[in-house]
C-alpha cells in the first residue's frame, strides 16, 4: 500500500478533533487534561460507529458480519503489534482497561510465588501498577519493596530500585513515564538487573505512548500494558505478553476462553467497537509519516514529527512559568525529549491545586489537580498536605497560544 507523506501541522491536526472546536458558555475550550484521557479524532468516532451500525456480531458465525468481526480482532492485534514492536501478534491481549488487565494478569503471574518471595514496585507509578502486585503478594505471603523517587527530577531513583533486586525477586513493576511529572524512566538497566536473577518485568506504558513509542523487543521486557483512551482512542486496555509466556502462564479463565494464544487471557466477549476505534487510533498516530513502509515504520516517522512539536510546547511552557515567581515546578525543568513528556506538575503560591483547577475550569481551561493515583509520589514530593499538584498535560493538538492563555489566566488569579 502506498501512503502519502504528510508533514505535521498543528492546525491540520486540530481540524480532525471535533472536541477542540466547541464553545461552552460562548467561550472556546482548552484541553490540558490529556494525561487523564485525550480527545478523539473523527476517524476513530467513524470507525466505532461504522462497526456498530453495520457489522455488530460475535465471533465464529458463518455470515458476513461475524467474519468481519473475526478480521477486526486480527487487525487489532496486528495494530498493537506494530505499536509495541512485538515479534508476533499473538502476544497481544485486550481488556476493559489497563488496570483491569494488570489485575487479571497479576493473578496468573503470581501463581507460583511462595512465602518470602519478593517483588519490587515504585513510588513513581500510578497505583494500577502497584496495588495489583501488592494484593497478589498478600495472597502469596510475598514481600513487597518500593523504590523511591528523586524529588529533584520528579523521576525514579533507578539506583535505589536496582539495589532492591535480589535473588528472591520474582517481579519488578515500573512505569516508563510518570503520569504526574512527565519524567521518563530508563528501564533497560532495570530489566537487565531483574533478568539476571530470573525476575519478570511488567511495564506501564500508559503515559508514554501518547508521546513516544515503546519497543518491547529492544527492551526485552516480559509484559507491557497501555490504555487506548490516552492516545486518541476509546476506553480499551492493551497488554503485551512476551512469546515465552503466552502459553506457559496459567490464567484464571472460563470455559469459553480459548486454550491457546491470547484468547486464554480474555474473559468474555471483547469490546469489538472499541477494537475498531483502536485500529483507527493507531492509524491516526501514523498519519504524520514522511516515509513509506509498514505500520511500525510509519509510526516511527510520525512520532518523530509529533515529538518536534511537543518539544516546542514544553520549551514554551517552561519559559513562561519560569517568569512567574508564584509557580513551583516539580520535575525536570528541561524540555528535552529524552527526559520528559509535555506533562507538568506545578503549584501556585497561596492557592491550593484544587482551587486553581476550579478557577481555570470556569474559563474552560481543563486541567487536573490531586495525586493522579500516584499518592506515594505526591507524598515524597512533599505536596500531600496542600492537596497534591496541578497537572498541565499537553498533547500534539495543543498550541503555543493556548499556553500563553494559561499564563495570562494564572497571572490574573
Amino acid at each position: 500500500m502506498t501512503h502519502s507523506y504528510l508533514r505535521f501541522d498543528v492546525e491540520l491536526a486540530r481540524s480532525q478533533f471535533p472536541a477542540l472546536h466547541q464553545r461552552v458558555n460562548e467561550r472556546p475550550v482548552i484541553f490540558f487534561d490529556g494525561p487523564g484521557g485525550s480527545q478523539v479524532p473523527q476517524s476513530v468516532l467513524n470507525a466505532m460507529s461504522d462497526y456498530l451500525g453495520q457489522y455488530n456480531a460475535n465471533l465464529g458465525g458463518h455470515f458476513f458480519s461475524s467474519e468481519k468481526t473475526v478480521a477486526l480482532v486480527s487487525q487489532a492485534r496486528e495494530s498493537a503489534q506494530a505499536l509495541f514492536n512485538a515479534a508476533q501478534s499473538d502476544s497481544i491481549v485486550f481488556g476493559a482497561n489497563m488496570t483491569s488487565l494488570t489485575m487479571s494478569l497479576s493473578r496468573a503471574i503470581s501463581r507460583d510465588w511462595l512465602p518470602d518471595d519478593e517483588i519490587v514496585v515504585t513510588a513513581l507509578d500510578h497505583y494500577s501498577n502497584v496495588s495489583s502486585w501488592v494484593e497478589a503478594a498478600k495472597d502469596r505471603q510475598a514481600k513487597v519493596y518500593q523504590a523511591r523517587v528523586s524529588p529533584l527530577t520528579g523521576g525514579l531513583d533507578t539506583e535505589h530500585l536496582i539495589g532492591l533486586i535480589s535473588s528472591k525477586t520474582k517481579l519488578v513493576a515500573l512505569t516508563l513515564a510518570s503520569n504526574t511529572t512527565g519524567s521518563l524512566v530508563d528501564a533497560k538497566p532495570i530489566i537487565e538487573a531483574a533478568h539476571k536473577v530470573g525476575a519478570k518485568v511488567y511495564l506501564d506504558a500508559v503515559h508514554l505512548l501518547p508521546h513516544q513509542l515503546i519497543d518491547v523487543q529492544a527492551l526485552g521486557c516480559d509484559f507491557a500494558a497501555c490504555s487506548a483512551y490516552k492516545f486518541f482512542g476509546p476506553h480499551l486496555g492493551v497488554a503485551y505478553i512476551a512469546p515465552q509466556h503466552v502459553q506457559t502462564l496459567e490464567p484464571y479463565k472460563v470455559l469459553p476462553a480459548t486454550d491457546k494464544g491470547p484468547g486464554r487471557f480474555e474473559t468474555g466477549t471483547l469490546n469489538f467497537e472499541a477494537l475498531a476505534g483502536f485500529c483507527a487510533a493507531v492509524d491516526y498516530l501514523a498519519t504524520w509519516s514522511l516515509c513509506e513502509g509498514g505500520l511500525r515504520e510509519r509510526l516511527e516517522s510520525s512520532y518523530g514529527q509529533i515529538a518536534q512539536h511537543e518539544a516546542k510546547l514544553s520549551e514554551y511552557f517552561l519559559d513562561n512559568i519560569a517568569s512567574l515567581s508564584s509557580v513551583t515546578l516539580y520535575g525536570h525543568d528541561s524540555p528535552e525529549h529524552n527526559l520528559r513528556t509535555p506533562t507538568f506538575a506545578i503549584n501556585i503560591k497561596d492557592y491550593s491545586p484544587h482551587d486553581v483547577a476550579r478557577m481555570l475550569g470556569e474559563q474552560n481551561i481543563c486541567v487536573w489537580s490531586g495525586h493522579f493515583y500516584a499518592p506515594e509520589l505526591i507524598r515524597q514530593l512533599g505536596t500531600q498536605e496542600r492537596g497534591g499538584v496541578l497537572r498541565v498535560g499537553m498533547m500534539h493538538y495543543n498550541t503555543l497560544e493556548e499556553i500563553a492563555q494559561l499564563k495570562r489566566s494564572i497571572e490574573s488569579l
